[in-house]
């Protein structure tokens, strides 16, 4: 399977979000999972806000059963013009995977790049914990995030964290919604809805999202997430 003519088209058609990879679409807290083992997914979302709209393409891979590799890229498109906006590789290992009733943990490991003026520009390097807590036969999953980002336009460290939330509302739809900080300014916070196309292979999700206070504008987003049996060497 090659994933590039995968990307390529999905990028045409639907797929934005802070500059660190992130649980499954839509959140932007992170879980205490990793792709399956000699499998991989592509998640795709597009993002509209503040009249521009930033299109997301992320495919993730699994080639060792506990390392998680995932590289991200964004356009954006404003002025009735489309460029390239930012990039990330990121890694993730499990240290206690996430069971049903119980709680996990992970780490993950990262840089990103954001070239628009205003960014900072420079390579951005964080880590963060997450950690997953499930309740009720997995209906209700808790996920907290915690760790640190290196902005090398400014040379500032900054604390992130994020707290969110899945609930199932039927065998294919759930509810999610989050609060989380990535940098400096007041936190944003995100709510939306996932339902399953084809379960565990195909998903769809719409997301509304702003920050608190009103700063920096409001957003809405729909992705497109797509998971591949196992299929690696």
């Amino acid at each position: 399977m090659r994933w590039t003519p995968w990307v390529h088209g999905l990028v045409a058609v639907v797929c934005a979000a802070p500059l660190m990879a992130h649980a499954a679409r839509p959140m932007n807290t992170d879980d205490a999972r990793v792709v399956d083992d000699k499998s991989c997914q592509l998640e795709s979302w597009a993002k509209r806000t503040d009249g521009h709209t930033e299109l997301w393409a992320q495919p993730a891979c699994n080639f060792t059963g506990n390392l998680e590799v995932t590289l991200g890229g964004a356009w954006t498109r404003e002025d009735g013009g489309t460029r390239r906006s930012a990039q990330l590789i990121q890694g993730k290992t499990l240290f206690k995977p996430l069971e049903t009733n119980g709680w996990g943990y992970s780490l993950a490991v990262g840089v990103s790049r954001d070239p628009r003026p205003g960014s900072g520009g420079g390579h951005d390097t964080y880590a963060y914990v997450p950690a997953s807590f499930s309740f009720a036969d997995d209906r209700l999953v808790l996920h907290t995030n915690v760790g640190w980002l290196r902005e090398q336009g400014t040379h500032n460290n900054r604390l992130t964290w994020g707290l969110g939330s899945e609930t199932q509302l039927s065998d294919t739809n759930w509810l999610v919604a989050e609060t989380y900080r990535q940098g400096v300014g007041k936190p944003y916070y995100q709510v939306g809805l996932r339902h399953w196309l084809v379960p565990d292979r195909v998903q769809v999700d719409a997301t509304y999202g702003n920050r608190f206070g009103g700063e920096g504008g409001h957003w809405v987003s729909i992705g497109l997430r797509l998971l591949s049996p196992k299929f690696l060497p």
